[in-house]
C-alpha cells in the first residue's frame, strides 16, 4: 500500500470501517459457500445408513472424513475449520443450531421467526437469542429432519405441518408463500415427564384436591381437562392418567402422539395428513370411531378440536367410562359452548337442546388449568357438569384456587371447596367401593 493511501486510509476512518465490513462480509460468503460444498460432497460418500448410525465410532469417522473435504476445499484457520465440522456434524446428526437449546431443560418453547430471529420461552418470559441459521434452507433442513421419520412432509403443495421430536417435543412449522418473512418453527418442549409429586412441589395444586382428581379417575369419571394455550393441559393429562390402574385396556388418541402413558396394556393412535395427491388422511374422529372396535376401558383423546367431540361424547355415554380428554377454553362454561360448537361441526344436524342433553349426560368434571402472570401454571378449577338449564348446561364449581391479594411476583394462594357436593362423582365412587367422604366438601351426605 503507497503512502498516498494509508493517507487517505487515515483521514477517512469511515470508509475504512466499512471496506472492513465489506471484507468481513464476503469472508461469511465465502464459508457459507466452503460449507455447502463439503455438504454436497459427504453426501456423494456416505449413504444414509452411515447417517443412521449414531455410533461414537462412526462420528469419529464422519468428522475425520468431513476435515478432509473441508482441507481440499479451501484453507480456513484451525478454530473456523472446528466450528465448520461441527456445525455439519450437528446438521447431520441432531438439530442444528437449536441443538443446545434442546438440550436446556430451563426453556418450555423455542420459536424460530425467521433464520436469524430465534426466541426461546424461559419460566414464562420470552427471550431473544444468539442463536442463527445460515438461510431459510438450513431452517428447511432442520424441519425435514424432524418430520420426515414420522412419516409428514412439508413443501409448496402443503407448507403447515404438525410433528414430534423423539423425545415428545410437539413441532409446528410453516413455510413460505404462508409464512412471508421464511419458515417458521415452534417447539413446545415437555422435557422429562412431570409427576403428581411434581405438581404439589411447584403449587400447581394441593394434596387434598389431588386426591379428590385420583379417586375421580379410579371411579371412572369422564373427565375433561380445559385451559387456554399453554397452561399444560396435555401434561397434566399424563399425571390424571397415572391413576388408571394397569389392568386396563388405554386407547390413545391424537394429532401428534405426545402422550406417554406409563400402564402395559395401552395402544398409541395418531392422526395422519393426506398425502401430496390429497387422499389417505385419518382424522382424530376416524380414530375415535375406530377405538370403539378395540375393545378400550379407556379412550384417552389428546385434544379434541372438532367433529369428533360428538363420537367422544357418545362413547362416554355408551359404556366407555373413565374417558379423558382436553380441549381449548378460557372457562369451564366456555368448555361446554366450544363442545357443542364442535359437535355442530359433525354435520348430523342434532337440535341443539340434544346437544345439551349429550353433553350433560355423558360429561362429570372439568378440570381447568390457567397460566398465572408469573408463568406458573395452576389447576384453578374443578366443576362438576350439571344438568340442562334453559339454554345452557349448569356447571358447580367443586374446588377453586383463590389467589392471595397481597402476593407481588410469585402468585400464592390456596384451593378453597365451593360447598357443592359432586353428587355424580360420589355416585361412580360408591359403585367401585372407593370411599367417598362429603363432609369435607363442606356438607353432608344426601
Amino acid at each position: 500500500m503507497s503512502l498516498l493511501q494509508q493517507r487517505l486510509q487515515r483521514a477517512n476512518p469511515v470508509a475504512n470501517r466499512i471496506s472492513a465490513e465489506a471484507r468481513a462480509a464476503k469472508s461469511t460468503v465465502n464459508e457459507a459457500e466452503v460449507l455447502a460444498q463439503v455438504r454436497e460432497a459427504l453426501l456423494s460418500q456416505v449413504s444414509k445408513q452411515d447417517i443412521a448410525d449414531n455410533s461414537e465410532e462412526n462420528r469419529k469417522r464422519l468428522k475425520g472424513r468431513i476435515l478432509t473435504i473441508l482441507r481440499s476445499q479451501s484453507a480456513l484457520p484451525r478454530v473456523r475449520e472446528v466450528a465448520l465440522v461441527q456445525e455439519i456434524m450437528s446438521d447431520l446428526f441432531e438439530w442444528g443450531p437449536i441443538t443446545d437449546l434442546l438440550g436446556d431443560s430451563s426453556i418450555t418453547e423455542i420459536m424460530v421467526n425467521k433464520h436469524d430471529e430465534v426466541y426461546v420461552e424461559r419460566h414464562g418470559t420470552l427471550e431473544l437469542t444468539g442463536v442463527r441459521f445460515r438461510d431459510d434452507e438450513h431452517i428447511l433442513t432442520v424441519i425435514q429432519k424432524i418430520v420426515g421419520p414420522i412419516g409428514r412432509r412439508i413443501d409448496e403443495s402443503s407448507p403447515m405441518v404438525d410433528g414430534r421430536l423423539p423425545d415428545g417435543s410437539r413441532v409446528n412449522a410453516i413455510i413460505k408463500p404462508l409464512a412471508v418473512k421464511g419458515p417458521a418453527l415452534t417447539i413446545r418442549r415437555f422435557g422429562r415427564r412431570l409427576t403428581a409429586q411434581d405438581y404439589l412441589d411447584y403449587g400447581s395444586i394441593d394434596e387434598e384436591t389431588l386426591e379428590f382428581l385420583a379417586d375421580c379417575v379410579r371411579a371412572k369419571v369422564n373427565i375433561l381437562v380445559t385451559g387456554g394455550t399453554g397452561t399444560g393441559k396435555s401434561t397434566f393429562l399424563n399425571v390424571l392418567s397415572a391413576y388408571i390402574p394397569d389392568g386396563e385396556r388405554i386407547v390413545t388418541i391424537e394429532d401428534s402422539a405426545e402422550l406417554q402413558l406409563q400402564q402395559p396394556h395401552v395402544v398409541v393412535l395418531e392422526a395422519r395428513p393426506a398425502n401430496i395427491e390429497g387422499k389417505g388422511s385419518v382424522t382424530i374422529r376416524d380414530l375415535v370411531r375406530n377405538s370403539l372396535r378395540m375393545r378400550p376401558d379407556r379412550i384417552v383423546v389428546g385434544e379434541a378440536r372438532g367433529p369428533e367431540a360428538l363420537d367422544l361424547i357418545q362413547a362416554m355415554n355408551t359404556g366407555h367410562e373413565g374417558s379423558l380428554a382436553t380441549i381449548h377454553a378460557n372457562t369451564p362454561q366456555d368448555a361446554i359452548q366450544r363442545l357443542s360448537v364442535m359437535i355442530m361441526m359433525a354435520g348430523e344436524a342434532l337440535p341443539h337442546a340434544a346437544i345439551l342433553q349429550q353433553i350433560a349426560s355423558s360429561l362429570d368434571l372439568i378440570v381447568h388449568l390457567s397460566r398465572m402472570r408469573d408463568g406458573s401454571r395452576k389447576v384453578t378449577e374443578i366443576s362438576e357438569v350439571g344438568a340442562v338449564k334453559g339454554d345452557h348446561v349448569e356447571v358447580h364449581p367443586v374446588f377453586r384456587y383463590v389467589m392471595d391479594p397481597d402476593s407481588e411476583e410469585e402468585v400464592t394462594g390456596k384451593w378453597v371447596v365451593r360447598g357443592h357436593i359432586p353428587t355424580r362423582v360420589q355416585a361412580k365412587c360408591q359403585w367401585r367401593k372407593i370411599p367417598f367422604d362429603a363432609q369435607r366438601f363442606g356438607g353432608d351426605t344426601p
